[in-house]
């Protein structure tokens, strides 16, 4: 890619966080080691927005094989969000669209953002802008077998955080985070992953604190939430298949006693929930133990 594949809001966090990174794994097509690793996943993390730019988080499923490359800036994806899926309505050509594959068993993690260029009623075609590999860390290895649907679940939105989606936050291990970017050009939109032990995501009333750990150093989240302070986050019951999709408003804070009371934080980002969505059997997937990263391991959690 020419010059600097960061937009302002990623060097922004870059230079706020007091480090920096060339990016040299940024390419404007999928290098083919990438474009076999999308063949292989039952899973495709997602984000898209709504009519009003707010990024919604999801996940496709299929058996390995329903994404496909046909060429390095091409991904034909087929499936499609479930209709009470809050983001099935707003995937459409000409929209941007953030795809994350994670391969959970290996701890292998792709990047490919772009332009949504064709929809069907089997699935959509990508042309991709941008497309990277992730670390593994904090990456905890489950393997997936899928299990026949227990009929045909249920969606409920949700004003605020109940029992039930509090219960789910607290012992997860894993979430992802749909956010939104200047860089039309490059697609517009992304989703990345968070691990960490269960109880690194804090819960007070409506607020969820993340903790952020060392990473790459690209900043590609806080970068776009620093200009645009919407997100969306997606959570999965690893036990049943269900999933909690929330949407809101994040503050970052990037220094303080707050940040020095979490082992491995070097940063903390706050959602502010403003609505959600619970889909019950949205996954036909059954899920081994975790096995946490010895990074994970590393890291505190919330009292």
């Amino acid at each position: 890619m020419d010059g600097t594949p960061f937009h302002p809001g990623e060097l922004e966090a870059q230079a706020l966080a007091g480090t920096g990174s060339r990016g040299a794994g940024i390419r404007d097509l999928m290098p083919e080691q990438h474009r076999i690793f999308f063949g292989q996943l039952p899973l495709l993390f997602a984000a898209l927005s709504d009519e009003a730019g707010h990024p919604i988080a999801t996940v496709l499923s299929g058996e390995p094989g329903f994404v496909r490359s046909p060429t390095p800036t091409t991904l034909s994806i087929r499936a499609l969000p479930p209709s009470d899926d809050p983001a099935a309505l707003h995937l459409k050509p000409g929209q941007p669209i953030g795809l994350l594959g994670l391969e959970f068993p290996t701890r292998r993690r792709n990047r490919a953002n772009g332009l949504i260029t064709a929809r069907d009623t089997g699935g959509f075609s990508v042309a991709v802008a941008q497309s990277f590999g992730n670390c593994a860390k904090y990456i905890q290895a489950r393997t997936p077998q899928p299990v026949a649907p227990v009929g045909s679940g249920s969606f409920e939105p949700i004003a605020r955080l109940d029992d039930a989606a509090r219960g789910l936050i607290g012992r997860s291990d894993t979430f992802f985070v749909a956010s939104t970017s200047e860089a039309r050009k490059l697609g517009g939109l992304d989703i990345s992953h968070r691990g960490g032990r269960p109880g690194f995501v804090g819960i007070d009333g409506e607020v969820l604190s993340v903790p952020d750990f060392a990473g790459n150093n690209y900043f590609n989240t806080l970068g776009n939430l620093l200009r645009d302070p919407r997100a969306s986050l997606l959570f999965i019951d690893f036990e049943n298949g269900a999933v909690l999709q929330l949407q809101g408003r994040v503050e970052i804070v990037w220094s303080g006693p707050e940040v020095a009371r979490l082992s491995g934080a070097e940063r903390i980002w706050r959602l502010h929930v403003a609505s959600g969505w619970r889909r019950r059997a949205a996954l036909p997937l059954q899920w081994s133990s975790p096995e946490p990263a010895a990074t994970t391991l590393a890291t505190g959690v919330w009292a």
